[in-house]
């Protein structure tokens, strides 16, 4: 190990993102997998057609073009990301449906009398769409994005509440917000549930919700290619279980669960930061399935099938009530459920009688059951005939994710329960939360700041401490200058 500067555990977009930062910066930077394939939570496979690509964890990816790190990137310029016409919808009963168009005119003309009200709630902060970015994927610890501060606040502080539906009048745009909210997967309403509703719902008519050509995999590959391309070397079926594998390395980055840690460290880890990282909590689970169907689900609103993403959970009152009860620990046969069927954007991933289709269900914590059943109700409850289309299927329980991805606790996509004061203080409360009190060891998963979704940013951060403190090295070069990380 003494031949490299920089080992970095685990290849979900955090750790690659910490890897190609490190590399860039001139450092010999290894990365170790324990999967035979990179990429974590962007791995995609041939389940049950080898012509057919599923992405096994995430498919849409509206923060990977928003944010900083990916910007400077290029992820642009490196994967091509198709944008829907219509970046996500909400069925309701009735054949109704509330639409979230790429375009905000069409969104608010399609939403009556709510049309006047969504603009006035969305155009500021499209407006300021950049610095909002920057402040809600950055660590909370400087003055990034301030700028965007006081329009998103005042909209937190009303949308993070009961009333926030009163200020519409139909349903629609109600659920449209709700269902932004639920990718939280917590208690609803809450303050940490509007910021991602409205982080989630500004984008919508920005950068948009793009899925990448060929699957999420591609972003995966993207930034293995650079990491290789500076020198960086990528093991993969290479598990780490003990600190002292990697002994001779300056610096270490655990792109891991926290409570991970304890046991990669040993006696090592000083009592009083293990008792810290034992009271770090998990979130609720989710239950995936993946379908390959005959053809495109017969929504009964059929513009429906033209949104790259489809949320299921009726009203808002309802998702409300769901995400609320879920986050108890309390099992509902009407889960929130979200749908993608990626050829809706990028038609290359259908073959002639053979499409992937893939779901979320959000369950309790450590969810033993088969989510297949309640996934394939929810899509037959606004789309009648699609068990008919169905030609294999695959259900992952929470607790099948979990052994799937480590990272996963409990079925936790999040790597962390999003309540208020761990989306301010993860995994622990101390101004530099990368930082563990080990020599050289950091933390990089979506357990820090700024939380979970592709972005990277949690990787570019903990490199950005590991560079300064371990190697005396600012933030190298990606591209074009990264904003919203400033080097204090």
């Amino acid at each position: 190990m003494s031949d490299m500067d920089v080992a970095v555990v685990g290849s979900g977009p955090n750790g690659l993102a910490a890897a190609v930062t490190m590399a860039r910066a001139g450092l010999r930077v290894a990365v170790y997998e324990a999967a035979d394939t990179i990429g974590g939570g962007l791995r995609g496979a041939a389940l049950f057609d080898s012509d057919v690509v599923h992405d096994i964890c995430s498919a849409v990816h509206p923060m990977a073009v928003a944010s900083p790190f990916f910007r400077e990137f290029g992820l642009a310029e490196r994967v091509d990301m198709l944008r829907p016409a219509i970046s996500y919808a909400h069925p309701l009963e009735g054949g109704r449906a509330a639409l979230a168009w790429h375009d905000l005119d069409t969104t608010c003309a399609g939403l009556g009398p709510d049309g006047p009200r969504w603009r006035r709630l969305l155009e500021p902060l499209l407006a300021r769409s950049a610095a909002m970015v920057e402040l809600l994927l950055s660590d909370l610890r400087g003055p990034t994005g301030l700028r965007a501060a006081p329009a998103l606040l005042s909209r937190v502080l009303l949308h993070g509440t009961r009333l926030g539906p009163h200020s519409f009048r139909g349903e629609e745009a109600r659920a449209l917000l709700a269902g932004a909210a639920a990718h939280m997967i917590g208690p609803l309403p809450s303050l940490p549930g509007a910021a991602v509703g409205l982080l989630l719902a500004q984008l919508a008519h920005g950068p948009g919700w793009p899925l990448p050509r060929g699957g999420s995999q591609r972003i995966a590959d993207a930034m293995a290619d650079d990491i290789r391309a500076h020198g960086g070397v990528l093991h993969t079926g290479r598990k780490i279980t003990d600190l002292r594998q990697l002994d001779g390395v300056r610096a270490v980055l655990l792109d891991t669960s926290p409570t991970a840690l304890p046991a990669l460290a040993g006696d090592r880890l000083p009592s009083g930061y293990a008792r810290r990282l034992g009271r770090y909590r998990y979130g609720p689970a989710v239950g995936k399935a993946d379908f390959l169907v005959s053809e495109p689900i017969p929504w009964s609103a059929p513009d429906v099938g033209r949104a790259g993403t489809v949320h299921i959970g009726g009203t808002a009152a309802e998702v409300f009530r769901q995400e609320t009860i879920n986050a108890r620990g309390e099992s509902s046969d009407r889960p929130f459920v979200l749908v993608v069927d990626p050829a809706v954007a990028d038609p290359g991933r259908a073959r002639a009688g053979r499409r992937p289709v893939w779901a979320y269900a959000h369950l309790p914590h450590g969810s033993t059951r088969d989510p297949l059943p309640v996934i394939r109700a929810a899509i037959e409850r606004y789309a009648p005939g699609f068990g008919d289309t169905v030609i294999a299927e695959r259900g992952l329980s929470g607790a099948a994710y979990a052994e799937y991805n480590p990272n996963y606790v409990g079925g936790d996509i999040a790597t962390g329960a999003i309540s208020l004061r761990q989306s301010l203080f993860r995994p622990v409360a101390q101004w530099d939360p990368y930082r563990t009190p080990l020599p050289g060891v950091y933390l990089c998963s979506a357990a820090t700041p700024p939380g979970p979704g592709v972005h990277g940013m949690c990787g570019l951060l903990a490199a950005r401490s590991a560079l300064r403190r371990e190697f005396g090295l600012p933030l190298p070069a990606l591209g074009r200058a990264v904003t919203g990380v400033s080097e204090r």
